[in-house]
């Protein structure tokens, strides 16, 4: 047997033996090391493991007329047949095709698939391209369509000036028009020149 044979030989007990003592090296040193951290808190693993949910879930459409409808949450629970499933930090967005843009937003709300419809409720917040800010408790929201509605007072500014309003709806006065909001129920101005020029 020459010399190089002798060495591969060698090689072939000390590498292995080599490889046995690293392993054995790393687990020993590892020991008193907590190698698992998840990137959560006790509670919301508990809140994980309390139910089903989906995280940023998104729903668009576009209607036949080229407006886009498109809403977004951070996180979606529960919901059946006849239950709708809750989310949290909901927001929302019309875009006409006409370059209009309606957005909308609130921490939390429902989302009712068999009835295409999603409900913004507690401090709902919308804004317009055209310039309005304004604020309500609770705004219903179709999912495919360009339509909402918010039962209750409304307050915020615009164009015109401040304004408030027991209701308001979000749509087109008739099938394929632009899209207007329209102020009902006691609606109060007070016009502001400043605003105005803006």
């Amino acid at each position: 047997m020459d010399r190089y044979s002798r060495l591969i030989a060698v090689f072939k007990v000390l590498l292995p033996l080599a490889a046995l003592a690293i392993l054995a090296t790393l687990f020993l040193l590892s020991r008193g090391v907590d190698l698992v951290s998840l990137p959560f808190s006790e509670q919301e693993i508990a809140e994980r493991l309390g139910g089903q949910q989906v995280n940023e879930p998104v729903f668009s459409g576009v209607t036949p007329k080229g407006d886009e409808v498109l809403l977004r949450a951070a996180r979606l629970r529960g919901g059946g047949r006849d239950e709708p499933a809750t989310a949290s930090d909901l927001a929302g967005r019309f875009i006409m095709a006409d370059g209009g843009e309606i957005s909308f937003s609130s921490r939390s709300g429902r989302f009712d698939l068999e009835a295409e419809r999603a409900e913004f409720d507690g401090d709902v917040r919308i804004t317009t391209s055209t310039g309005y800010s304004l604020v309500t408790e609770r705004l219903e929201t179709g999912l495919k369509t360009v339509e909402a509605e918010a039962p209750g007072a409304v307050s915020g500014s615009g164009p015109p000036g401040r304004l408030t309003a027991g209701s308001m709806t979000i749509g087109a006065r008739e099938p394929g028009g632009p899209v207007h909001l329209l102020f009902k129920d006691g609606v109060r101005m007070i016009y502001d020149p400043k605003l105005a020029e803006d």
